[in-house]
Formats: structure tokens, C-alpha cells, sequence
């Protein structure tokens, strides 16, 4: 089984993100294998809430190029979080707002 602490990469900052906070829906960026009912149990026992539901999306790699030199982007995946109604927020992603 994979520890809590390595399913979760970082939190994700993004304008659309940080709309989305008054809806108690948070974003982070997970490991490429980790399963929603990994993800669901690495948030709650992480920061101790409840979560609704998790939706994922394998972000693909794109072609980037500096000067002469090309390449690709990582894939990576991303978690979108809802908690449930009556759970607290999670209060690293207060201090940002």
C-alpha cells in the first residue's frame, strides 16, 4: 500500500482553483497511479475532512521548444476534491484567499 503522503504531490494555485474554494472543491496534483478511493482516504486522513467526491485527469504532454531545442512537457495527474457540506475547510488553502 502507498503511504498518505506520497499520493498527494502538491496543491494546485490557479485562478480557476481558487474560485472553485467556496464550493469546498480543492485541486492537487497526485501520483500518475493513485486510484480516486486513494486519493479520497490520502485528503481526509491528510487534513482530517470529508470527502464527497474525486475526479481526476491524466494531464498529457505537450511540445514545448526553447531556441533550437524541442521537447515535451511531463504527464502528470490532477485531483479535483469535493468535501462534504458539513465538513470543515482545509486550512492551508484559507490563508490564500
Amino acid at each position: 500500500m502507498k503511504n498518505v503522503e506520497d499520493i498527494i504531490i502538491k496543491p494546485l494555485i490557479t485562478e480557476e482553483s481558487m474560485d472553485k474554494l467556496a464550493d469546498k472543491t480543492y485541486t492537487f496534483k497526485v501520483q500518475k497511479n493513485a486510484t480516486k478511493p486513494e486519493i479520497a482516504v490520502a485528503v481526509e486522513t491528510m487534513f482530517k475532512v470529508q470527502v464527497a467526491s474525486v475526479n481526476t485527469i491524466n494531464m498529457k504532454k505537450k511540445p514545448k521548444r526553447l531556441g533550437v531545442h524541442a521537447g515535451y512537457t511531463a504527464e502528470w495527474k490532477k485531483a479535483i476534491v469535493t468535501l462534504t457540506a458539513d465538513s470543515k475547510t482545509i486550512e492551508f488553502f484559507d490563508g490564500l484567499n
